[in-house]
């Protein structure tokens, strides 16, 4: 149905309406009546369509005249309400008072308001916003300036960016630090809205054997890439493959892929991202470029984090930040999590640090150096009984032996020998735990070496 048409139409039938009022008489609910409710929304459909401009707002005004909705509504409204049933109608009370609302403003301003363009201009590609969308992806790098504290890494896609060719990247550092973040921001600004079509992207949950490199990712490398976007800007003609975590991978599978690189390099790009490079064969690094991700800084971590407070108007205590930057060692996404985590359980009070230690699961301090004292009194019963009321607390043993651990090495009361000597036995107690041993019996013979070596030395 065209503009033209669909306006005569609807004309001829409002003034069908016209004459029935004139003559006491109503339209037929089964035919006509439906008929010019189905026209009223196809023609309303097909302006907003257009996006049109006052002309044509005014033609639908003088049609779906207010007076008519009130008059229609009041004499026929039982109608309303059973054609509202049908799927292909509107004809609810909501829908005639919206209308009217509509006509009125346009009646007072003339125009179309600026809001109401902008609820008309829906596209099919565009994505609602998602609510309550998680913090660390709500603030993950759009850009590469966006990238705090890896200089280097940071310095060489601004030179790709400006035209330098990209060669293939291999990524390690510990968690958190923004290397999957940094070559998406890089792959977002050289492809534009052709980005997800341009990138490929699996990690440690997708299957990852010899058969999905010689399969999904042959595939993928093998086929060409234009030169320019879908907008007509310039691109470069070549597509991303990012195997996050690719210390996963089996050694079958990074053998496979050494040929893939060489072979398609015309037109595929690799970045291998993982946390630990030596397990990554050495035919693999030879072939890339290597950036390590050191662990962010206090100062950077902190200020990101008020940022964050600032934005989503959380009322944090500059205590319970710091303890935030302090168990986070390093990783902005734990920081991030953590930060949320709390913001949800507080809702609009203070976050304060004793906060911060319960939610993330952190072995109070106090209870650490109890059990350390205990040790240093080397009697087996204290001991025993400190372990026993640790472990019936249900903290996880991993995170203890990591608290020990930082307890013993900032001690200015133990001598380096007692240090070295308790992380040795450090060292094999979290490598047990790790093999499956059971956490009581390996808690207990903790303390008690730690015990004795206190005990030797004093």
């Amino acid at each position: 149905m065209n503009m033209e048409g669909s306006n005569k139409k609807l004309k001829n039938e409002f003034n069908k309406l016209d004459n029935c009022q004139a003559n006491d008489s109503n339209f037929q609910p089964g035919s006509d009546y439906k008929q010019l409710i189905k026209d009223i929304k196809k023609f309303t459909t097909l302006i907003q369509e257009k996006k049109v401009e006052d002309e044509l707002f005014k033609t639908v005004y003088n049609i779906a005249h207010p007076r008519f909705v009130k008059e229609l509504w009041d004499t026929d409204g039982d109608n309303v309400s059973e054609l509202s049933l049908n799927s292909d109608t509107s004809a609810d009370e909501a829908y005639w008072k919206d209308l009217e609302q509509k006509m009125d403003a346009f009646l007072k301003n003339k125009k179309i308001n600026k809001e109401e363009k902008t609820d008309l201009k829906t596209s099919k590609d565009s994505k609602p916003e998602v609510p309550n969308k998680p913090w660390v992806e709500k603030y993950r790098p759009k850009t590469v300036d966006d990238v705090v504290e890896q200089t280097e890494i940071v310095s060489v896609l601004k030179q790709v960016l400006g035209g330098a060719d990209l060669p293939h990247f291999l990524f390690y550092g510990p968690p958190g630090t923004g290397k999957t973040s940094t070559i998406l921001a890089a792959a977002r600004e050289l492809f534009g809205n052709a980005f997800r079509d341009r990138i490929l992207e699996l990690n440690a949950s997708d299957d990852r054997g010899i058969q999905v490199i010689r399969d999904k990712v042959k595939n993928f490398a093998q086929l060409t890439a234009s030169s320019v976007r879908p907008d007509g800007s310039p691109c470069p003609p070549y597509k991303i493959v990012i195997l996050d975590e690719a210390d996963s991978m089996t050694g079958a599978a990074q053998a496979a892929l050494r040929r893939t690189m060489e072979k398609e390099t015309k037109t595929t790009r690799f970045c291998l991202i993982c946390n630990y490079v030596s397990s990554i064969i050495e035919p693999l690094t030879s072939r890339c470029m290597k950036f390590r991700f050191k662990p962010l800084g206090t100062y950077v971590i902190k200020s990101r984090l008020e940022m964050i407070c600032k934005e989503e108007g959380v009322n944090c205590d500059m205590n319970a930040i710091s303890k935030i930057v302090d168990i986070s060692e390093g990783d902005l996404r734990q920081a991030i999590t953590v930060l949320q985590s709390c913001a949800r359980l507080k809702g609009g009070d203070k976050i304060t640090e004793d906060d911060i230690v319960e939610i993330s699961n952190l072995v109070p301090e106090g209870l650490v150096f109890d059990l350390v004292e205990s040790c240093k009194e080397n009697v087996y019963e204290k001991i025993q009984l400190r372990v026993t009321k640790i472990i019936y607390e249900a903290y996880p043993l991993s995170q203890i032996v990591t608290q020990i651990h930082k307890y013993i090495t900032s001690s200015n009361s133990l001598t380096d020998v007692q240090k070295a000597k308790i992380s040795e036995y450090i060292a094999e107690c979290s490598s047990r735990l790790q093999r499956g041993a059971s956490e009581y019996t390996q808690l207990l013979h903790l303390c008690c070496s730690m015990g004795n070596i206190l005990q030797e030395e004093s």
